[in-house]
């Protein structure tokens, strides 16, 4: 992997002046190095480069890219748990997973120098924020297999910042440690920062009176009215952070603190595309569709054009000219479900409701948005006039909350009562 004068903090400043064709040329010598590690060391994608007649010497230019297949979600589930690692187990330092439809989460892994890259690409992203060394960093992303709180911590550290890891929930405690220790910056889904401005206010707190001045808000969607609010409330700058597990995690993508339009992708650890979800063709930068990553300098793990299923566009760079831009995400070409920082899947629903002999598989998941946060509530049909519908929603809801993570309400209706479809079911009604 070649090194880059912007993998250390102190080549953050070098971003705005980064010259475009040094990085056409990085990206190139690092994508050659990728496919050549990924064919020699993952018989996946052995096979899947043989299978379309590709090798990793065919690679002269990054066009070639085009001719490489794509990697998707299932394959990585095919191969659980380690099966799409590159090198051998022993020397993967960390492990991460997300959610998965078959009651398996996705695996990810990491060595040493994949975590510092990460570090790296996260402490970038701070920097591009507007965080600084020295700064007060609360975390109230979840630890743990969630690629979110750890993320955020190293990055934070490698900038050289004082993290506070408080993790999510204890809404009160939040508060408390806010206005004990004044941080400067929170990293947070949007979300569950609006429930820490709403326990400030019941406190009888101003919020824009606490020490927050900046926030980096990811691992679900969110709007410019959600911005509006929240910068409105407390004061801070509100801004977007991109990333996805397969990939890396957090930190692939940046909003810039001078030009909050759009997140510059750190396109010299992650190589873009965006295609056209029914036929695969690459779109021309400007068209919507969707959002295609090849990992240029991952060891563990590294993916080949990895088809994340976000609908997006990418933009010239305006803070950073070298680097595009992606727009805030505007949809997903599945029917995945993201309900307070955690991914549900229909087939989840499936999967549970099913273990229930009571309940039938005519269902349907109900988004709503009655408070600022995201509600999901499942409606399902019994099997019998006779069953306990109480009883049974309180099954579903518990293995949902113990098998997903997620707490949901659950409807349950007799039968008959959800509409059945002539062609494909409509498993989510999104009435946010």
């Amino acid at each position: 992997m070649q090194p880059s004068r912007l993998d250390d903090v102190a080549g953050f400043a070098d971003l705005e002046r980064f010259d475009p064709e040094e990085l056409r040329d990085l990206q190139l010598r690092r994508l050659s190095w990728s496919l050549r590690h990924a064919y020699d060391n993952v018989p996946h994608y052995r096979q899947a480069f043989d299978a379309a007649g590709v090798h990793p010497d065919d690679l002269r230019s990054l066009a070639d890219l085009a001719r490489f297949p794509f990697t998707a979600k299932a394959d990585l589930r095919r191969k659980y748990p380690f099966g799409m690692f590159a090198v051998p187990r022993e020397q993967v330092s960390r492990v991460h997973a997300s959610s998965g439809t078959t009651g398996k989460p996705t695996v990810v892994g990491y060595t040493a120098a994949d975590l510092d890259v990460w570090a790296g690409v996260l402490a970038r992203s701070m920097w591009a924020a507007g965080a600084r060394p020295g700064d007060l960093v609360h975390i109230a992303y979840g630890y743990g297999l969630f690629t979110g709180g750890l993320g955020a911590h190293y990055g934070a550290e490698k900038l050289g910042c004082t993290v506070i890891p408080v993790s999510g929930g204890m809404t009160a405690r939040q508060v408390q440690l806010i206005e004990d220790f004044k941080p400067r910056v929170i990293m947070v889904t949007p979300s569950y920062f609006l429930s820490i401005l709403d326990e400030m206010e019941r406190q009888g707190l101003d919020p824009t009176a606490s020490s927050l001045r900046v926030g980096l808000f990811g691992a679900e969607p969110w709007t410019e009215a959600m911005r509006e609010e929240m910068q409105r409330r407390s004061g801070l700058a509100a801004f977007d952070i991109y990333g996805l597990s397969e990939v890396m995690g957090p930190g692939i993508g940046q909003e810039a603190a001078s030009s909050p339009d759009g997140l510059h992708l750190w396109e010299d650890h992650f190589y873009p595309e965006v295609i056209d979800p029914v036929t695969g063709a690459i779109l021309p930068d400007g068209e919507p569709g969707e959002l295609v990553f090849t990992s240029l300098t991952k060891q563990a793990m590294p993916v080949v054009r990895y088809r994340t299923r976000d609908l997006t566009r990418l933009l010239p760079g305006t803070a950073y000219p070298a680097f595009r831009r992606m727009e805030k995400v505007t949809g997903r070409t599945d029917d995945m479900m993201i309900i307070r920082g955690v991914n549900v899947f229909p087939t989840q629903v499936e999967e549970l409701l099913l273990s229930v002999p009571e309940l039938s598989p005519h269902f349907q998941c109900v988004l709503t948005r009655p408070d600022r946060l995201d509600e999901l509530t499942v409606r399902v049909e019994t099997r019998g006039e006779n069953s306990s519908g109480s009883t049974l929603g309180g099954r579903l809801v518990e293995l949902i909350k113990d098998r997903v993570g997620v707490t949901v309400a659950v409807e349950v209706l007799e039968p008959g009562i959800i509409e059945r479809s002539q062609g494909k079911a409509v498993r989510v009604i999104d009435r946010r």
